[in-house]
């Protein structure tokens, strides 16, 4: 496979896992195959118009010309400068430029591109919300609404004050540079050398929570936009930059301070056309068909509502349980063979294809359920874990992640007891006691399936399979994944993320419980944490979900209510070490 292919894939997967996460930076190149021309080609249009006026003619190499003549080099913001004194006048020279007339229309010039309709196919599907653009035009906002997305467009600081929120828009348009029908546009180097403080501050907000694929734009002008790059502190997702040809100084710069992954590019109507073709492929080739695994939910929630029909919910659950250790049978999920990363990518796609549906229903017994369905809960762990451990030969990260679904099933039931604030269930469900093979004593769940205890939960191998540089990779995915697969049992959840920790928080606080409460104090006396005995998830590294989960916890009532329930052993000292632990970790 070919490095291209391979980046190619990787930005697929990227966006299939990461449903919304990304952000498109667009510039000029993106408009080109609209025969819309770039801003070094009005350049030097504009230069042949003044030359023309003047009476000059016809020159083979405008530019060299233009130097000739000055002395210094072709300016485009110079030229618009000495063109036109005021923004109303420099807007007139571009409408030219941009806006199609009857001719234009009949030749398809001047309309959304091939790029811009895959892109408008992408945020239809729900992979992108945010698109940033250079460019005046309107060819990304009409595709848009050519495929019935109507998106929240902020071409001034007006129109930000006055707009839907970020978080709430099903796609947001910034057009950092304006609107080519407004006299606000900015087009010269001293406006473009910075943007307004509000400005700045969402393109610090976006650079630090979104991954972010470019296109189009060089990297060379624009300073504002440049240096928003540049102060980016976080690299919590990746950057794609999608190149023709080599990058150049500017450009340069940016991809090593963001470590960008680059892509090399025909053009960018191929380019999206391939990655929205690819992502509808993966999506379509490894889910299972929507409407079967809604019937499966609706009928788990019907059959757990009447108690009469306990025996068909018991049978429902053994006959897809039954179904998915067959499928796990199948050839495409032999542990032999040679190690493609690829082919592994593919094959958690295919685990999460076969889990999907009993980790839906699996979390509906959660949400509802009464504390009497976990021994069915556990009796599908305890299979799938069983048939994982069936095969001991094969390539060692293949066998590692053989029992992935269950950590799948763990995690929906997990959530599910979280949401319903089902605190004793879910302390006796992350505490039950199980043998897996290869122990000389049985384990709690909690210590065999979380995170970096489970086998496949090593980080840099999830890492290679996200191709990111997330901070807690299999988190990050997990949290991806049942922000989807949670809907039929969260039903609405004011904060989907804070909820996600609290289970990951208090997971993490029963595989500490395992620890001596002396042992506790003494490693923390001496800040011995080398070999950190809990697994510890986005705490670890999300603040803001840090402050809000460790003021719940040690506050009362709630501390009462979460030590009532078991966790931290009933001891308040213990639930404090844990907090010192994680502190001292977070540290490192």
């Amino acid at each position: 496979m070919t490095a291209i292919s391979t980046l190619n894939t990787q930005l697929a997967f990227s966006l299939l896992e990461n449903k919304g996460v990304f952000a498109v930076l667009l510039g000029s190149g993106i408009s080109r195959a609209a025969q819309i021309p770039t801003g070094w080609e009005i350049t030097l249009d504009l230069i042949r118009r003044v030359a023309a006026a003047q009476g000059v003619q016809e020159q083979p190499d405008w530019a060299a010309w233009y130097r000739k003549e000055t002395g210094i080099d072709p300016n485009y913001s110079t030229l618009v400068e000495e063109l036109a004194s005021s923004p109303e006048e420099r807007r007139a020279i571009l409408h030219s430029y941009i806006e199609p007339n009857e001719q234009d229309r009949v030749e398809k010039r001047k309309i959304p591109t091939e790029a811009h309709r895959a892109i408008a196919d992408l945020v239809a599907a729900g992979y992108i919300r945010l698109v940033i653009t250079t460019n005046f035009d309107r060819l990304m906002e009409n595709a848009l609404r050519d495929r019935g997305v109507e998106p929240t467009v902020v071409a001034s600081v007006d129109a930000l004050l006055g707009a839907e929120p970020l978080t709430h828009s099903a796609c947001y348009v910034l057009k950092l540079h304006g609107d080519y029908k407004d006299a606000r546009i900015l087009n010269t180097d001293e406006e473009l050398t910075s943007y307004p403080p509000r400005y700045d501050a969402l393109l610090d907000r976006i650079f630090d929570e979104y991954g972010l694929i470019v296109c189009g734009w060089s990297g060379e002008w624009d300073h504002a936009l440049r240096a928003a790059l540049l102060r980016a502190p976080n690299r919590r997702y990746s950057v794609f930059w999608a190149t023709r040809g080599e990058l150049g100084d500017g450009a340069k710069e940016l991809t090593d301070q963001r470590r960008a992954r680059i892509i090399p590019i025909t053009d960018a109507n191929s380019f999206f056309n391939g990655l929205r073709e690819f992502v509808e492929t993966l999506s379509q080739t490894y889910r299972q068909n929507p409407l079967s695994t809604e019937l499966l939910v609706n009928s788990t929630k019907r059959f757990l509502s009447k108690p009469e029909s306990r025996i068909q919910l018991d049978e429902q659950f053994s006959k897809e349980a039954e179904r998915l250790l067959a499928g796990l049978d199948s050839e495409e999920f032999s542990a032999n063979g040679t190690w493609d990363i690829e082919a592994f990518r593919v094959r958690i796609k295919r685990y999460e294809s076969a889990t999907e549906p009993i980790a839906r229903m699996v979390g509906v017994l959660g949400r509802w359920g009464d504390g009497t369905e976990l021994p069915i809960v556990l009796d599908i762990v305890r299979g799938i874990c069983r048939h994982a451990d069936n095969n001991r030969g094969g390539l060692v990260p293949l066998l590692k992640v053989r029992s992935y679904p269950a950590v799948l099933v763990f995690t929906a039931y997990g959530l599910a007891l979280t949401r319903a604030e089902r605190w004793k269930d879910l302390r006796r469900f992350l505490t039950s006691e199980v043998w897996f093979d290869g122990k000389d004593q049985p384990t709690w769940v909690v210590e065999h399936l979380f995170l970096w205890a489970w086998s496949g939960g090593d980080p840099e191998l999830w890492k290679s399979i996200l191709g990111n540089r997330l901070h807690t990779p299999l988190s990050e995915h997990l949290l991806s994944i049942f922000r989807d697969w949670s809907k039929p049992f969260m039903g609405l959840t004011p904060d989907y993320e804070l909820l996600f920790d609290r289970f990951e928080l208090l997971a993490s606080l029963t595989c500490f419980d395992r620890k001596p409460i002396e042992q506790a104090r003494e490693e923390l006396k001496s800040r011995n944490l080398a070999f950190v005995s809990m697994p510890v998830g986005r705490i670890s590294w999300n603040t803001a979900s840090h402050k809000k989960l460790s003021s719940e916890l040690r506050s009362d009532p709630t501390r009462k209510t979460f030590l009532e329930a078991g966790f931290g052993k009933n001891n308040p000292e213990r639930v404090e070490l844990f907090f010192e632990h994680l502190r001292t970790f977070r540290s490192y």
